[in-house]
């Protein structure tokens, strides 16, 4: 009885078979980019295009029969969402590549995705029940300070590109640990504040039409605060800067559900980069390329300056509503358009519906992940995927917000299309995170499991 009754109940074998169409639509999709791309460039279909479907579609096929087995109730529509995204940031590093543009290699990317995906497969097997991380609470927040300090105190030469400090780079190799101090942090805060929620909860005096929180109960806040300016003067990183604290504040919103936390985040965070601006000149400078793009001063600047910023928004403004076309425009005159800049070199040659389209991908992606936080049965469960869901779609917001100027330019990148391997490997990390609490949310009840055992045993 026992053994049946701990036995999962596989998924049913219609929503596997519909989860594997939706996941060899994906491959087509981003095949028929690939091609188009090749007939746009050179009139014929690329010659390495079975290479790369192949390999695509290998990958894609590994992830989900890790999946069917390891986690065969997670949300079916996950995994084809994310192979579309980084599929497309494939198709146009290859489009740049053929471009001739420094740095861009699909081969590269292409390796990069093979290791995300052994990432995501090892992260499935060995976390085979999430809630052992909040065991882990302040271990992982600990490793995130770490990882997040490394390239302060490291010297420049080892640790700054583009003005950044967030590198560590040694020999031919470079990675970026703030891109896996994000996940560890967000675990940390979703563990601390499953604990300290109900303190947190309390209300203090009321201002107007808002409850204020206790003044003893701002030290969590003002200490990620702090942490999250120290990063931004020290490592010059305004996007992680952004991330950390939106993120905590987000996270402390979902616990507690007091707007006031959201007010006092957001007046903080304002007040402090105004304050970081008026002091630190790298700072300053950021905020003053923001508001005048255009100048001169900023424009003609060899580093650091406005000319990436401008290149964007005509290639943007080049786009129009329906795009150049892939293969069509010259998103190559976007510098690092393989990297930072991904959005706006796609928005050139898609146009705006082209950019509305990816917008929605990556808005179903984060709407699958907070109903995972909504079906979660356990207050760790539904802070973790919502903290998860959230840095998902904040970091989309802050580097599509600096690549059109809405928001001063960040050091973030475009989550699975921007070239690169420590975001990549982070984010299929996060991404499994989310189907394996996804398929602890959808799993049926124990005693739905004991007797759906019971039938298939009296059944044979």
């Amino acid at each position: 009885m026992s053994e049946v009754a701990d036995s999962p109940i596989p998924m049913p074998a219609k929503r596997r078979v519909a989860q594997l169409v939706m996941l060899a639509l994906a491959v087509v999709i981003v095949m028929g980019a690939y091609a188009n791309v090749g007939l746009a460039i050179d009139g014929q279909i690329p010659a390495g295009m079975l290479t790369y479907g192949l390999g695509l579609g290998g990958l894609m096929l590994v992830a989900y029969i890790v999946l069917a087995k390891f986690a065969p109730w997670a949300d079916p529509l996950i995994l084809p969402l994310v192979t579309v995204i980084n599929g497309l940031g494939l198709v146009m590093i290859y489009r740049l590549e053929s471009a001739k543009m420094p740095g861009a290699s699909a081969a590269n990317q292409i390796m990069w995705t093979a290791v995300g995906v052994v990432m995501f497969t090892a992260t499935l097997i060995v976390i085979r029940d999430h809630r052992i991380l909040q065991r882990l609470t302040y271990t992982a927040g600990a490793v995130g300070l770490v990882l997040l300090a490394i390239p302060a105190v490291l010297p420049s030469s080892l640790s700054e590109v583009q003005g950044a400090k967030i590198w560590i780079r040694i020999g031919g190799f470079s990675i970026q640990p703030g891109e896996f101090a994000k996940l560890a942090l967000v675990v940390f805060f979703a563990g601390y504040l499953v604990a300290k929620r109900d303190v947190l909860a309390l209300a203090g005096r009321r201002l107007l039409f808002i409850d204020l929180p206790r003044a003893r109960d701002l030290g969590p806040v003002l200490v990620t605060w702090g942490l999250s300016l120290l990063v931004l003067v020290f490592e010059k990183d305004l996007g992680t800067s952004l991330l950390l604290f939106g993120s905590f504040i987000a996270m402390l919103y979902i616990a507690t559900q007091r707007t006031s936390w959201v007010l006092i985040g957001v007046l903080l965070f304002a007040g402090g980069a105004f304050l970081a601006g008026s002091v630190f000149d790298h700072v300053g400078d950021r905020f003053q390329i923001w508001l005048n793009p255009s100048s001169d001063e900023f424009y003609n600047r060899e580093v650091g300056g406005s000319f990436q910023i401008m290149q964007s928004l005509f290639g943007l403004g080049a786009g129009g509503i329906l795009g150049t076309g892939l293969g069509q425009g010259n998103p190559d005159l976007i510098p690092l358009s393989f990297s930072d800049f991904i959005f706006a070199a796609v928005g050139e040659e898609l146009g705006l519906t082209g950019l509305m389209a990816l917008l929605m991908l990556y808005a179903l992606l984060v709407e699958r992940g907070l109903r995972t936080s909504l079906a979660a049965r356990e207050p760790f469960s539904k802070l973790l995927a919502g903290g998860l869901s959230f840095i998902l779609a904040w970091q989309v917001f802050i580097i599509v917000g600096g690549v059109t100027n809405l928001i001063p330019l960040t050091g973030l990148v475009t989550p699975f299309m921007s070239q690169g391997g420590s975001a990549l490997l982070a984010n299929w990390i996060l991404i499994a995170l989310l189907v394996r609490m996804s398929d602890s949310a959808r799993k049926p009840p124990p005693q739905a499991i004991q007797n759906e055992g019971l039938t298939q045993v009296f059944q044979r």
